[in-house]
């Protein structure tokens, strides 16, 4: 059954933190306010630091309050009063081990009201699985070897509770558990018998947890049989944090649902951004990454909470394209992400050859998907979704062949990405995910083919949405990136810019021509009229947008990336040469 249709305009989308730019919103709308920028945006996507949260830069949410470190109430009114319409995250799979529910459930145990609005992983696996040594079920090898994952080893975290039981729970995306050092003391209390050796198993573990080793290999000698104790004291004054899976199945989480839809309205919100929507749904024996026909029942469920808050759902799916997903998605009416943009414009810029990203264009066209597209953008850049899949025993085609992808991969990689992959129950990887870069860097630092891709982004059909740190052509952050850790290489494309950076980066030219571009994009009435693809060889890209009275054509070179726009503005032609 097709969904109600709503239409936003096509206007530029600006895509950062609260505090991206200086150190809060307020500094990003003193931005906006600045000439050089007047008329350029008419949306913003603000990321989920906007909300409380703790872990994965927003995507770990505590509540949906507004943080006010970084946000004010004033804030949205001035955004309102620039005429930008606001786009914000649920996080519909998880929530924050800080959140009000997941603190109850922790300090009331079973008596909590919140006892289902988790999932206990052994719970959930019950006669399904194999309990192991460490008291964790293990599914069947049946299920097992189905299951779709987003890191290494179990997607699970155990968890301590206060009665000094440890229970495992279902955590598909991050966690960060941070070991405390123990004292004889502590031995002492909880094991007295062997209090005069409390001060041998303190140097062993100590050292362990500074030299950051398993402290399950650890040897206690003559107290070995007491190591699982010895263990608990360490577990228990351990500090953790992690992304929670919520259990879809409790009406309490529609309830919060209910409630979370109504408040993002009143915050100004006019489209709704599903974070992890296809993990939501759960069930033995699938891979529990949109699963059938669960997944869509959800998706109905919470598009009649959004209808009723006036909010225009945008699922966020990260598949291959030979798995058809995104087309199944667009067919219920909803709008998608262009994930394949981005691996696209840099094969198109990297081998001078339009063909895959026009097979793109004519593909968006034909079939009237209603998409919000990028190039950079807080997450890395997209290559598994540019893959072919076989399905039920047919391969379908790829958007580029698998060389093809491998080239991309190489390619960024070689000037400084870093990449993030795919892993099997056991840990082995499976597939690359994505390469974390800035867009300028990925393409070799060259602020004319930035250029070129930028305008290319703005012929592009529907929404365009820009990474801040692209429009003043950001390069890798290696420092931060390492200074993060195992979980840092997103930080190689966040780099907070001072007031000072935006001051200087109006200077520059490759700023300037951009904010003209998209200022074009976004005022022009040729681009919510018709597109063509005028394709005169395959290494000359050629868009027209034309609307009444008012056109715009784009002629791109893509061998040395020179390129024009020419317009009719109220009677008046223009031509811009880049």
């Amino acid at each position: 059954m097709k969904k109600e249709s709503k239409i936003i305009s096509n206007g530029v989308m600006l895509n950062a933190y609260p505090d991206s730019i200086g150190s809060n919103l307020s500094d990003t709308i003193a931005m906006l306010k600045m000439p050089e920028f007047k008329d350029v945006f008419s949306l913003f996507y603000v990321l989920p630091t906007f909300f409380n949260s703790d872990l994965d830069r927003g995507f770990s949410i505590i509540d949906y309050n507004l943080n006010k470190e970084l946000v004010s109430k004033e804030d949205l009114k001035a955004l309102e009063e620039l005429n930008i319409m606001l786009k914000f995250d649920i996080v519909l799979n998880h929530l924050s081990v800080a959140s009000p529910q997941f603190k109850d459930l922790l300090k009331n145990g079973e008596k909590s009201k919140y006892k289902d609005f988790f999932i206990n992983w052994n719970t959930f696996w019950e006669g399904n699985g194999i309990k192991n040594e460490n008291d964790i079920v293990i599914p069947h090898k049946e299920f097992l070897d189905k299951l779709f994952m987003r890191k290494s080893g179990l997607p699970i975290l155990k968890v301590p509770f206060p009665d000094g039981s440890e229970k495992p729970y279902w955590n598909t995306f991050y966690q960060n558990i941070h070991y405390n050092k123990i004292t004889s003391k502590d031995v002492s209390e909880i094991i007295p018998h062997i209090s005069q050796n409390a001060e041998l198993i303190c140097k062993k573990i100590n050292s362990a947890i500074t030299n950051n080793l398993d402290l399950n290999s650890l040897d206690f000698e003559d107290c070995n049989e007491y190591k699982e104790e010895i263990l608990s004291i360490v577990n228990r004054k351990a500090t953790y944090l992690g992304q929670m899976d919520v259990n879809a199945k409790s009406e309490l989480v529609w309830e919060f649902y209910e409630e979370t839809l109504a408040k993002v309205k009143s915050f100004g919100c006019k489209i709704l951004r599903l974070d992890a929507f296809a993990y939501l749904h759960k069930e033995i024996g699938q891979t529990n990454f949109f699963n059938k026909p669960g997944t869509w029942n959800y998706l109905d469920r919470i598009n009649e909470i959004a209808k009723k808050n006036d909010l225009i759902l945008l699922p966020e799916i990260h598949a291959e394209y030979g798995l058809n997903l995104h087309n199944e998605v667009a067919e219920e009416n909803y709008q998608i992400y262009d994930f394949f943009l981005p691996g696209l414009m840099i094969h198109t810029l990297e081998t001078g050859n339009n063909n895959a990203l026009l097979r793109w264009i004519y593909e968006i066209i034909e079939k009237g998907y209603k998409t919000v597209n990028m190039l950079g953008c807080h997450d890395g850049i997209p290559v598994l979704d540019l893959k072919g899949k076989e399905v039920n025993g047919t391969y379908n085609k790829g958007l580029l062949e698998n060389e093809e992808i491998e080239t991309i991969m190489n390619t960024i990689m070689d000037r400084g990405g870093r990449v993030k992959n795919l892993y099997d129950p056991s840990g082995k990887k499976i597939s690359y995910y994505q390469i974390n870069a800035t867009f300028f860097s990925a393409l070799g630092e060259n602020e004319q083919k930035l250029l070129l891709a930028r305008a290319i982004q703005m012929f592009m059909p529907g929404i365009p949405q820009v990474w801040y740190l692209d429009i003043f052509a950001g390069k890798n952050n290696y420092a931060a990136a390492d200074k993060g850790g195992s979980g840092g290489h997103k930080e190689i494309n966040r780099t907070t810019l001072t007031n000072t950076d935006i001051k200087n980066g109006l200077k520059s030219d490759i700023v300037i021509n951009q904010l003209k571009i998209m200022r074009l994009r976004n005022t022009l009435k040729a681009f919510s009229g018709d597109i063509n693809i005028l394709n005169k060889s395959s290494d000359i890209l050629s868009i027209e947008w034309q609307k009444k009275d008012s056109w715009v054509y784009l002629e791109a070179n893509l061998k040395n990336y020179n390129f024009s726009i020419s317009y009719l503005d109220k009677g008046v032609k223009h031509k811009l040469v880049f």
